[in-house]
């Protein structure tokens, strides 16, 4: 009997179960994912930790500007790093060890390849970052125990700075993943998204200082501090969800080059 062949056609949620494949079989995913959980909870968990033991002898104004919420998130300006270097991963180890040239050639349609890849990687950080925000949220508020302050999701603005810390991890994960596109080295885009992140906002204090604030409130760490922050913000800088749209504007624009690169280079 004639065994019938498959047609060799895959829609696209074939191809997202592809890469979800790819994705949990690699073992960078796993250290990545949990260095990013071990960061964005443990830090905030030590921070609140010394707060909460050092209360008696802090001084009144440092009890009344003290922030409960961005004391147990601050994790997740570290963590940010680790959820980066995935999105980098998630689509240069394939150019670093050639499969990519087996993937198109098994899927010849590069963009919904690369579709596949931005959900499956976008769900994925978005769940690692809204669990590790919000655990790190609630142990953080543990810790500060009484007489310390302390705050609950109803504070004001505390679920905000929860839930859209968790979105902005997610934001620069794809942010990255479209640097490791358009670099397609390993080192040279976690490089360029370590620069983005620690380098430009040194070479931007060497500016005039009414300059270095007008670009300063477009960069990616000063958004990330306002999105975590409760009690007020820096004179100039952006609203927190403005912000935000700011952070997902730049994944968007280079997500989009590398798309347009990714269709043009060759494998």
């Amino acid at each position: 009997m004639e065994r019938v062949l498959p047609p060799g056609r895959y829609g696209f949620f074939d191809l997202v179960r592809s890469e979800w494949t790819k994705i949990k079989t690699v073992r960078s995913t796993m250290w990545t994912i949990g260095v990013t959980i071990v960061l964005g909870i443990g830090i905030g968990a030590l921070v609140t930790t010394l707060t909460s033991s050092h209360w008696s002898s802090m001084n009144l104004g440092s009890r009344v500007s003290f922030d409960p919420t961005q004391s147990s998130l601050v994790g997740l300006l570290f963590a940010q790093f680790a959820i980066g270097i995935l999105g980098v991963l998630v689509i240069s180890a394939e150019y670093t060890t050639g499969t990519i040239r087996a993937t198109f050639s098994a899927a010849p349609n590069r963009s919904r390849v690369f579709g596949a890849k931005i959900v499956v990687f976008g769900v994925l950080s978005f769940v690692v970052a809204e669990v590790t925000s919000f655990v790190a949220f609630f142990l953080g508020q543990f810790l500060l125990s009484s007489p310390a302050t302390h705050a609950t999701l109803s504070s004001p603005g505390a679920f905000r700075a929860v839930f859209g810390g968790g979105l902005f991890v997610c934001a620069l994960g794809l942010l990255a993943m479209g640097m490791g596109t358009i670099i397609r080295h390993t080192a040279g885009a976690i490089s360029a998204f370590v620069a983005v992140l620690l380098v430009l906002p040194i070479i931007t204090a060497a500016l005039p200082s009414q300059l270095a604030q007008d670009i300063r409130k477009f960069m990616p760490d000063r958004i990330g501090v306002d999105m975590l922050t409760t009690k007020g913000q820096d004179f100039g800088a952006f609203s927190p969800w403005v912000g935000l749209f700011i952070i997902c504007v730049y994944a968007v624009v280079l997500l989009a080059i590398g798309a347009s690169m990714l269709e043009k280079r060759d494998a």
